[in-house]
């Protein structure tokens, strides 16, 4: 309803309320009733429920990075194994650094502080958008890594389920994409119970094979998979080493999704961000330890018909019983589960890029459950076709992944450095606003500066170890992508801001007015919808002209003695067709007008168009009204509007 203090002061703006809501649908069904604008507020989640949501990624690393580690030590043989460990370890301690970083940044930047927003504050737009590209790119590939592993534990337990890997994983990615649909808290509580399902059995398997560990009863695996080789075996070199500890830097991956996602925790979010992301690494660090030292124990081998989770559930369980199954299940969840962090980050990065006019505006709509939508759909659409290409093989994937993470971790600490830097820089008491936070004088940034600094010197290093050991491997397709969707986020924006340009009212040349009019109404024949048509265009303006299509002259002479009864005096221009065209010689005509069009006038397209009772009707006729708008659409300085005529037989 209209405001009645509005009324009475005569302003010329209504503010009025709808009462309409959105009709029951199958989306209704699929993803639950739309929810109002106002209960957002009412979306955000705590921190258990945020382990499920943001942790999945990094969780679900233990089910996979051992495995990645083994396989590349498996060139020297089972003596390349005996330096597992020591490789794990090293990725725990990089774990800590990275997330005391992290932490920095989640209680820097309260109202998300990922990658992008860091860079984009403190490095600049090339760094930001490098930044966002690697992270677009890490969770896409997070989706069909995580999968990919789910499946495998799949056909690890029931190996007759080999031939179905792929639909399989693409089905889990649907499944997952779904429940996101259906918005980040109900998601989050119903993805909860399965995380935590995963965590309780994987720490019963680490206690229960150190318990038989230091028993003496663990043993080692029973019938282990072949040691496939494909070469001959190699020495241990520090390049394998390093190419070792790249794959087990995968378990790194996600560490960063909480900072992305702060403003998805209820108040206060930058301290339940924190704890979370405590826990997480907490957690992370224990397991992946804990069961990269039972494989180096039992004689796991790393192979793609059994994982080497599944070889360590069977010997500390004893065979295939409830436990081992229990594992499994659990380990499997959680990888699929970890395609939730993709699905909670991508489309939250996307609508980021997209308000700042890097990508398409449409990405930064939420949807019917407040969710961005449209980027839920288009990472699984992504997720799906990767899955495909790559047949699910977690091997071939991962060396695309981990280049992306850790350039982003780099630039994110080389970012939060530089802005400690500008903090040190203020005197006690000021204030800098930015964009994504507020600058104020910290005795303490000269530490925080050495911990972000060291983050990003180390994570560096990590990233160059990377792309040179995995650059055979396909690495190389990221290094050369990432340039491409920089610059195409950048043709991105040129082409908003050039837009905006075009559109501002504060340009110099200011706004013409419009001299002349002239109406064009392209006719069929002469019947009742042309005769609605040419009342409408003479409403418009007094300079109208109807322009006939004949390709046949019988045709176009009986045209013309109807217009002479008819036409009440509006100019009929005839165009011969001897070649049958009925487009093409219109669109002539029109752009000779166009062309001799003056300044400040516009020609407006009249298109009669005739509406049938039935929409099946409409095949038994030529779209002509709907192919010359088409065409006519890219044409400067012409209006096209339809009137309609509907056929009431």
């Amino acid at each position: 309803m209209t405001s009645e203090n509005e009324e009475e002061s005569g302003s010329t703006v209504l503010h009025r309320k709808t009462g309409e809501k959105p009709r029951r649908s199958w989306q209704t069904w699929l993803i639950g009733r739309p929810l109002p604008t106002a209960d957002a507020p009412h979306q955000t989640i705590g921190k258990a429920v945020g382990l499920a949501v943001f942790a999945g990624d990094a969780l679900s690393s233990v089910a996979y990075a051992p495995e990645e580690t083994m396989v590349i030590l498996a060139a020297a043989g089972t003596a390349g194994f005996a330096y597992a460990f020591p490789i794990a370890m090293a990725v725990t301690l990089l774990l800590a650094v990275v997330t005391i970083s992290y932490q920095q940044t989640v209680h820097a930047y309260p109202g998300g502080g990922g990658a992008y927003i860091v860079a984009r504050d403190n490095l600049g737009d090339v760094a930001a958008l490098t930044s966002a590209a690697a992270l677009l790119i890490d969770y896409v590939l997070l989706a069909a890594v995580a999968v990919s592993s789910g499946a495998a534990q799949l056909v690890s337990a029931y190996p007759s389920l080999i031939p179905y890997r792929v639909p399989l994983a693409v089905g889990l990615i649907i499944l997952i994409m779904v429940a996101n649909l259906r918005g980040v808290k109900e998601s989050g509580f119903a993805f909860a119970i399965p995380t935590y399902f995963f965590l309780a059995t994987n720490f019963l398997l680490v206690v229960v094979g150190f318990v038989r560990y230091f028993s003496g009863t663990l043993g080692v695996v029973v019938d282990p998979p072949a040691l496939n080789l494909v070469q001959a075996i190699q020495p241990v070199t520090l390049f394998l080493v390093l190419r070792a500890f790249a794959s087990g830097t995968t378990a790194l991956t996600g560490v960063e999704c909480i900072s992305n996602g702060v403003m998805a925790f209820k108040e206060p979010r930058s301290h339940n961000a924190g704890v979370t992301m405590i826990w997480m690494s907490a957690i992370l660090g224990t397991l992946f330890l804990g069961i990269t030292y039972l494989l180096g124990v039992i004689g796991a081998v790393p192979s793609e018909t059994e994982t080497v989770i599944s070889q360590l559930a069977r010997t500390a369980f004893g065979g295939r019983g409830f436990f081992y199954l229990s594992t499994i299940a659990g380990t499997t969840i959680i990888l699929v589960l970890a395609i939730n962090t993709a699905f909670a980050d991508f489309p939250r990065l996307s609508a980021i890029l997209a308000n700042d006019s890097f990508m398409p505006r449409q990405l930064a709509f939420r949807g019917s459950r407040l969710v961005f939508s449209r980027g839920i759909a288009a990472l699984g659409i992504i997720a799906s076709a990767l899955v495909i290409i790559f047949r699910a093989s977690v091997t071939a994937l991962i060396p695309l992944w981990a280049v992306g993470v850790f350039l982003s971790f780099t630039l994110s600490q080389a970012g939060m450095a530089r802005r400690w830097l500008k903090i040190g820089r203020l005197k006690a008491g000021d204030e800098v606003q930015e964009r994504g936070s507020s600058l104020r004088y910290d005795p303490g940034w000269r530490h925080k500066m050495l911990v972000n600094g060291l983050g990003a010197v180390v994570t560096l290093v990590v990233t160059i170890v990377f792309a040179v050991t995995k650059f055979a491997g396909g690495a190389w397709i990221i290094i050369l992508l990432l340039p491409g969707i920089v610059a195409v986020f950048f043709f991105i924006h040129r082409h908003y801001r050039e837009l905006a340009d075009s559109l501002s009212l504060n340009r110099e040349t200011g706004r013409g007015f419009i001299r002349r009019h002239r109406v064009i109404v392209p006719v069929s024949g002469v019947h009742e919808g042309t005769l609605a048509a040419l009342e409408y265009a003479r409403i418009l303006s007094k300079d109208v002209t109807a322009v006939y299509i004949s390709i046949n002259p019988d045709e176009a002479a009986a045209i013309r003695r109807k217009w002479d009864i008819w036409g009440e005096g509006v100019r009929l221009v005839i165009l011969d067709s001897p070649y049958r065209l009925l487009i093409e010689p219109l669109l002539g005509y029109i752009e000779e007008i166009t062309r001799m069009r003056q300044p400040n006038e516009l020609i407006t397209i009249v298109v009669p168009q005739f509406v049938p009772r039935r929409w099946w009707h409409n095949l038994l006729h030529d779209q002509t009204a709907t192919w010359l708008r088409f065409a006519l659409l890219f044409q400067p300085g012409v209006v096209i509007t339809d009137v309609p005529y509907h056929v009431e037989r």
